[in-house]
């Protein structure tokens, strides 16, 4: 009776069942296709990137010595100097032209000086033949000592007298007959105080300068050096002898330094978005050889430097981007095993843009799930997606 049940409905119970095992694998739980990487050990750093500057090491700024009129500058900027070689010559300040007016007014002053000259020269002569006879008729007891000197005195002033109208001559004399705008006096050389290149010439051209007005710089562009400056809070990580990475200054491959030393001194520095922040300077130098490819760089370029804060050749690191915070603020991992994802607590040391540091929790070779979704769950089927092609 139940086999011919069987054999009447056998098409009936194969169709169902094939219902059956069709409704069953469209309501199975499809395995997740997720990006996955690994856990290995490698070369890691962690560094603090900034934007720099360079600078000469020794930056000279020949000033003038005196306010004058400097002669032309000859020089430009990249020539080479020697030291004791003469920049320019200053010589004193140019005599303003006189107009008919004060022509006028020195002339008259000139007469009127020539006149105190022969007055002058006059009571001179006078004081002297008074003394002249005051000096015989002493000794003979006709007139007095004070009589004596009181004639010796009047010769003393009539000479100061006549030397002063003679001065006022002379300087009158001079200010008629200087050309306006002609430098007087002896030129004064200014010299390159050491041998080097010039950098910047404010201004070639000749003309008035004041005492202390910059005329050349001049440096060694084989001595440059980097300033970063870095937030204060970073500037205590770093320390004397740090590795630096120089990129972004031109050339194809980084130049390599290192941190010289930290300026004690914090400044006050205002951000793009208007943010008061400490900087502290961070001073960065070349070992000879970069020194020859770093001498490309002049005074005042920018650069970006990294430097490196802590490295090890062989950490054990895990992709940074499967790392993500638990509910309890620890670092957290989904491990793929057996097709299944586990969450998984893990320790992190150092962190940089690229991997974490792991200190326990995985090892080496262990397989995690890369930027997890936020639904994925603990012990969920996975299955890794095929590479790009």
């Amino acid at each position: 009776m139940m086999m011919r049940l069987l054999k009447r409905w056998r098409w009936g119970l194969a169709i169902a069942a094939v219902l059956l095992a069709a409704i069953g694998y469209t309501l199975w739980p499809q395995a997740r296709t997720v990006d996955v990487g690994k856990v290995s050990k490698g070369a890691m750093s962690v560094g603090i990137t900034d934007d720099g500057v360079t600078r000469e090491k020794d930056l000279y700024v020949v000033s003038a010595p005196a306010t004058g009129y400097a002669a032309r500058i000859a020089l430009e900027a990249g020539d080479p100097v020697t030291r004791g070689q003469v920049i320019t010559r200053i010589s004193g300040r140019p005599a303003p032209p006189l107009d008919k007016r004060t022509q006028e007014e020195l002339r008259g002053a000139l007469s009127s000086a020539r006149a105190a000259e022969r007055a002058a020269s006059a009571s001179l002569a006078q004081a002297r033949r008074d003394a002249a006879r005051a000096g015989a008729l002493s000794p003979k007891g006709f007139i007095s000592k004070a009589q004596l000197e009181a004639a010796r005195t009047r010769v003393a002033t009539a000479e100061a007298s006549l030397a002063q109208s003679r001065a006022e001559i002379r300087r009158i004399g001079a200010s008629l007959a200087e050309p306006g705008g002609k430098a007087g006096g002896s030129p004064v050389p200014v010299l390159a105080p050491v041998s080097g290149t010039v950098l910047l010439v404010p201004s070639k051209s000749e003309g008035m300068v004041v005492e202390g007005a910059p005329l050349v710089t001049i440096g060694d562009p084989s001595k440059i050096e980097v300033v970063v400056d870095l937030l204060s809070r970073e500037a205590v990580r770093v320390k004397p002898g740090d590795r630096v990475e120089i990129t972004q200054w031109g050339g194809p491959d980084p130049l390599i330094g290192r941190v010289k030393y930290i300026e004690p001194y914090g400044r006050l520095k205002v951000s793009a978005l208007g943010i008061d922040e400490q900087r502290v300077n961070v001073v960065i130098g070349f070992d000879p050889a970069v020194a020859r490819k770093a001498a490309r760089l002049g005074h005042g370029y920018q650069i970006d430097a990294t430097i490196v804060v802590w490295s090890k050749p062989d950490a054990l690191r895990v992709p940074v981007g499967a790392l993500f915070r638990g509910k309890g603020g620890d670092w957290r991992v989904f491990v793929v095993e057996d097709g299944k994802v586990h969450e998984r607590a893990v320790k992190i040391g150092q962190i940089n843009n690229d991997y974490g540091e792991v200190v326990g929790g995985i090892g080496d070779g262990t397989v995690v799930v890369l930027n997890p979704e936020n639904d994925l769950r603990d012990g969920e089927r996975v299955r890794p997606r095929a590479p790009a092609a």
